[in-house]
């Protein structure tokens, strides 16, 4: 199943007889909560779902987004109308990160057929609406592990062994600066992979043969095992994704340099090079 749909798939999809289930899951690092944009216009039949809430647990030790806890989350996905044997799209303003989380979320704890909008909301060329629906109660139980995790151990070891991945802008890896973390650099032996490579100008995500070519350029095609770490584990995802369109299981570092930067016992490394 291809993990990203088209605007004009989702329109068709939504008048077909089993429409998927339709997660808004608009955000934006640092800033105010975007339900009320939510309730001002979205796609028709849409459910908001708070990612600082619902799709990560609180801030701490173990980073600034971690794993949800399951219950909270299968609640969550309950009361947005998610059941296993229904399709689910999601979508977000745009950017695709937050998207991207919620698609690794439900795909890690076993939903079996997830798709991100690609593009987003700012894509989307139908109808919109201020009505809230009222979906009936899912059925989804999640199951975590369907997909690779990653913890700090694991991802210094992958970066040895084989291809660890760091989503964030070139010029945080480097360590040139570091606005939200304590610690500037990276992970050593991590490669610099900004997910922003990953999508044109409008957002919408390059050519899978064209994604193929950049990551197996970074070395993926030389390794069995892919993994990818950002910030806190949402930019990540969306690399996770394009890893997906492309065809290239990659396993996810939730904690990220948010975890890996507050043990000061943890090496970093800076400049453009992996060590």
């Amino acid at each position: 199943m291809n993990a990203i749909i088209s605007p004009v798939e989702l329109a068709s999809a939504l008048t077909g007889p089993t429409p998927p289930v339709l997660l808004d899951v608009r955000w934006q690092l640092g800033g105010p909560n975007l339900r009320p944009e939510y309730e001002k216009a979205h796609i028709p039949g849409a459910v908001f779902v708070d990612l600082d809430s619902e799709l990560a647990g609180p801030a701490g030790a173990r980073g600034r987004h971690p794993l949800p806890d399951t219950e909270v989350f299968g609640a969550a996905m309950r009361a947005a109308g998610v059941s296993a044997d229904r399709d689910v799209v999601v979508y977000d303003g745009g950017l695709g990160w937050a998207a991207a989380r919620a698609w690794w979320l439900l795909r890690f704890t076993g939903h079996p057929s997830v798709r991100v909008l690609d593009g987003g909301l700012a894509a989307w060329d139908g109808p919109l609406t201020s009505e809230i629906p009222k979906p009936l109660h899912g059925a989804f139980t999640p199951a975590p592990g369907a997909l690779p995790l990653l913890d700090a151990e694991g991802a210094a070891a992958l970066a040895r062994t084989g291809l660890l991945l760091d989503a964030r802008a070139a010029e945080r890896y480097r360590g040139d600066v570091e606005p939200i973390d304590p610690v500037a650099g990276h992970i050593p032996g991590a490669v610099s992979a900004p997910t922003t490579q990953n999508v044109t100008e409008s957002g919408r995500f390059l050519p899978a043969a064209e994604l193929a070519d950049r990551f197996k350029a970074l070395g993926a095609s030389d390794t069995p095992e892919v993994g990818v770490y950002c910030g806190s584990g949402v930019s990540g995802a969306h690399e996770v994704l394009a890893l997906a369109v492309a065809g290239i299981p990659a396993a996810l570092y939730v904690g990220s340099w948010s975890e890996w930067s507050h043990d000061g016992d943890r090496p970093v490394a800076t400049g453009p090079d992996p060590r």
